[in-house]
């Protein structure tokens, strides 16, 4: 019994491991040269908010014929855009790493499409920029780069052109304002209240449990010849990926939140984060470290001798011994059903008791020849009918022997009309005695 308690509580933890979900919602797309004091990259946050008046209302008198767009693109002339760089190489540091934004474009697109029964209001910022400083240390064999600076978040109002872009509250109070009055300090407020530029759960998951593959097409001869980047040209490129459910990154699902509000009607609004995802290559073999509590990657033109994998190199210890774990359980399991079935199982004869057979000859003789062919039947010959075989219904008598014929004559009885008969070649051709006894 303490054996299967154990069993239980082992697989249920496994499980609770794999499903547990993301907090955040953002898309990470990145490219590191280390070779280079740049590099490019990408951020794209999305949410939508739902808002819903399934009995009518003010709010539904107020939005279900809406709609309209709020979109923009500002570069890092831009005021806001500035103010948003320095606060973001601030929250850089603050998570200890040395990487720092040099350039940055921020894409707005707020669109809000009213209906009979909701209005969806889909929010869209995507942050394009430099990333420097990424290089801890370099020297003729490896480089060692700076991966901490995955976290791009802040809880700040961002405004680019008037208009705030990081609380979704925000465009809301400005567009509808009637509608800001039935959601102002109710728990849909604080939902609304959260920050769309968060990236702080792609930090959190640390770097090893992305599944890593590399690319060794920059290494061939004749990569030139297929119109590669040159800054590829003699090296192999990393790359790492996460946003995919597992025992190791948990399940990735939508981030939902939900409040009731009472008003002049009872109002539902929902606000729905895409899942977490992240793509992020290096140019060269990256293998990952943590140096001072800093997740960096050291890098090296080409893979290490005799290095073969291009899957998941660093396979998780917890996962290797998660899948042992459940093939043991999977053992175990068989074990103690077998070995229960065993147990119930009928000892004794089984089928029908060889003492109620008998034997039954089934062949013929044929010339004085005779086979030991058989069958069993019951004893009890009630049940036979039922079994016998059709053949013995048209199965005829065996043709009498010689012993008969012998018989029939000492009898007195007649042969049948040329049964017996000798003919003149059965006579003997020459004079003599038989053998004796013929």
């Amino acid at each position: 019994m303490s054996k299967a308690i154990f069993l239980a509580v082992l697989l249920g933890g496994l499980i609770v491991i794999g499903s547990t979900s993301s907090v955040w919602a953002a898309q990470i797309d990145a490219r590191i040269n280390p070779n280079a004091e740049k590099s490019p990259f990408s951020y794209n946050y999305q949410k939508t908010v739902f808002i819903e008046y399934p009995n009518g209302g003010k709010l539904f008198d107020e939005l279900h014929l809406k709609e309209w767009k709020v979109n923009g693109t500002a570069d890092a002339t831009n005021p806001g855009v500035q103010k948003l760089i320095t606060v973001l190489n601030k929250k850089l540091q603050s998570d200890g790493s040395h990487a720092k934004i040099s350039d940055l474009t921020v894409s707005y697109d707020f669109h809000l499409k009213g209906r009979s029964i909701n209005t969806s209001v889909d929010y869209k910022v995507i942050l394009e920029g430099t990333l420097t400083d990424y290089v801890i240390t370099k020297d003729q064999v490896k480089t060692i780069v700076d991966m901490g600076w995955r976290g791009m978040s802040t809880s700040d109002p961002v405004v680019i052109d008037g208009v705030e872009i990081n609380l979704p509250i925000s465009i809301l109070k400005d567009k509808e304002p009637a509608v800001y009055d039935v959601l102002a300090g109710t728990e849909a407020d604080s939902i609304l209240s959260k920050s769309i530029i968060n990236a702080d759960f792609i930090l959190e998951q640390p770097m090893t449990n992305w599944h890593f593959l590399f690319d060794a097409t920059g290494i061939n001869v004749d990569a030139a010849t297929f119109g590669l980047d040159e800054s590829i040209s003699g090296f192999v490129v990393s790359k790492w990926t996460m946003g995919e459910s597992s025992l190791r990154e948990g399940r990735q699902v939508e981030r939902t939140f939900e409040s009731e509000i009472s008003a002049d009607q009872n109002y539902v609004v929902r606000s729905v984060q895409s899942s977490d995802q992240g793509n992020i290559a290096a140019i060269g073999f990256g293998a990952l470290d943590v140096l001072d509590g800093l997740e960096i990657a050291g890098i090296t033109p080409t893979p290490p001798a005799g290095y073969a994998t291009t899957s998941t190199g660093g396979f998780p210890i917890t996962i290797v011994y998660g899948m042992s774990g459940m093939a043991a359980i999977g053992g175990i399991a068989f074990f103690i059903f077998s070995n229960r079935a065993l147990k119930n199982q009928t000892t004794g004869q089984q089928g029908i008791d060889p003492s109620r057979l008998v034997s039954y000859q089934t062949s013929a003789s044929s010339g004085g020849y005779q086979t030991n062919r058989g069958e069993a039947q019951l004893a009890d010959d009630s049940d036979y009918a039922k079994t016998r075989s059709v053949y013995e219904e048209n199965q005829q008598s065996p043709p009498p022997s010689i012993a008969d014929d012998r018989e029939v004559k000492s009898k007195g009885g007649a042969l049948p009309k040329g049964f017996g008969a000798k003919t003149e070649s059965d006579k003997p051709k020459t004079k003599g005695t038989l053998p004796k006894g013929f």
